[in-house]
Order: structure tokens, then C-alpha cells, then sequence
């Protein structure tokens, strides 16, 4: 019987049983948890028939311009993302940016594309650069902040939101792509075919050649407001959302 025992225990000790703990679920740090905690906007819930439309990589003297003509002729809104170098280099279409009602947010200063894991470091030189720029032609800072290509981890929303800008990326279904000019009339069903309220739209305000933007707008404008829509800017539209979390974590008017 001795002999029995000896050899089981033997065995437990070449093969000990280990308890396994239960793991621990990680939280994934996608879309929907940036959305529910309300540190980043896709898109905005409203009850309202608005959407905004957002231009990046500007300011352009010759596109920008253009674009701010149409925008004047249809009484609509945009925000501009705009790059800190362009800025550096064309402060005049800011200042008029500003002056005609529209928004001026944070694109960086040399739109660079973030390596992930992103340094804190040159996340907020890139915004603060920027930041001095606008403020300098503007007289006050922006409240946006938008990072290249929507590429972001926890290091650039935890930045941007210590330097008191809210990172808004734009719709999925609302990305018309016409920096790569795939022609007036795709542009414009982008737009028209997936109109939603609460949508922000992805558009330029530079872009390498001929840029077909405009031309778009020019059909995609007065369609939309036929349809009851009004253009506004994203502050705007984040005060009309339904999600108090929303409304909360922007504020009402540019920084002084």
C-alpha cells in the first residue's frame, strides 16, 4: 500500500496542479469606448437637421478661398483643420476664416502621421506650434484638435485634451476621399446618398492639383438644404446633441 502512495506522490510532485485565476478581460480601447466616455466624436447625436462639414490641410490662398465663397453664397458654416505651417505661411486666411463666422481647429503643424505608441512630447509640440499660430492671426485659440489620417491612441487624446482641445474625427460613411480627386460627381453622392443628421463631413481645403471640391459643394449645398438641412460648424453641433456627455466636454465659444 506504502508503495502505492509513494509512487502517486511522485507523481503530483513531476506534474504539480496549478489553480489557473480567471483573466481578466482587458477594456478595448476602440471607437465605441472613446465614444461612451466622450473623449472623441465620430458624429453627433441631434435631434436637429444639421451636419458639419470640415476641411483639413488648408489654408490654402487659392481653395480655401473658393471654398469660403461658396460657403458665404449657401449661409453655411465650416470648420477648418488647419496645418500650423500653412498657417505660419498664410495668416490672412485664417483671419478671414474667423472673421466670416466659420471655425479654425487644430490639424498640427507639420501633419505628420503619429507612430504608435505616440510620443507625448511631440504630440504637444505639434499642437502648441499650431496653437501660437492661430491664436496669432486669429486672437484666440481653437477648441478642436484633429490628428492626421484619424490616427490616435491614448497618449494624443490624453494630450490634446490637456492643452484643452476635444479630437473629432468625422462620419465613416462621410469621408468623400476628394483628396485623391475621384471625380465632382462621387464627391457629391458621398454626400447626398448618406446625409444624416449629426454627420461630419471629411473634406479639403488642400489638395495637390485640381481640386474638384469645390464644384462638388456648389451641387452638394443647395441640395442638402432643399432637403431641410442647415450646414453648421462642429461646436455648433455638438451643443445641439442629445448626449449631455457631449455637451458638457466642449465649450461654447473659441478660448480667449
Amino acid at each position: 500500500m506504502y508503495k502505492y502512495f509513494l509512487a502517486a506522490l511522485c507523481l503530483l510532485l513531476a506534474f504539480p496542479v496549478t489553480v489557473q485565476a480567471q483573466p481578466v478581460s482587458a477594456v478595448k480601447k476602440d471607437r465605441k469606448f472613446y465614444e461612451q466616455k466622450g473623449d472623441v466624436i465620430w458624429e453627433v447625436q441631434t435631434d436637429k437637421k444639421w451636419i458639419a462639414f470640415t476641411f483639413d490641410d488648408g489654408p490654402d490662398p487659392k481653395q480655401t478661398g473658393a471654398i469660403l465663397d461658396v460657403l458665404e453664397q449657401y449661409h453655411a458654416k465650416g470648420t477648418f483643420f488647419v496645418i500650423g505651417k500653412q498657417a505660419a505661411q498664410h495668416p490672412q486666411m485664417l483671419n478671414r476664416i474667423a472673421f466670416e463666422g466659420h471655425e479654425v481647429a487644430n490639424h498640427t503643424f507639420n501633419h505628420i502621421f503619429f507612430r504608435l505608441p505616440s510620443s507625448p512630447e511631440r504630440v504637444r509640440t505639434e499642437i502648441e506650434r499650431t496653437e501660437a499660430e492661430i491664436i496669432k492671426a486669429t486672437g484666440k485659440g481653437s477648441a478642436l484638435f484633429r490628428p492626421p489620417g484619424g490616427i490616435y491612441d491614448e497618449t494624443i487624446i490624453r494630450e490634446a485634451r490637456r492643452l484643452g482641445l476635444y479630437p473629432i474625427m468625422w462620419s465613416w460613411h462621410q469621408d468623400t476621399r476628394d483628396w485623391s480627386r475621384p471625380g465632382i460627381k462621387k464627391i457629391v453622392n458621398k454626400v447626398l446618398d448618406n446625409a444624416h443628421n449629426g454627420d461630419i463631413v471629411l473634406f479639403h481645403d488642400f489638395v495637390q492639383g485640381s481640386s474638384q471640391t469645390v464644384e462638388a459643394l456648389k451641387q452638394i449645398l443647395p441640395e442638402l438644404q432643399r432637403r431641410g438641412y442647415e450646414i453648421v460648424t462642429v461646436s455648433e453641433l455638438i451643443q445641439s446633441s442629445s448626449r449631455q456627455l457631449h455637451k458638457s466636454s466642449i465649450p461654447s465659444k473659441h478660448k480667449s
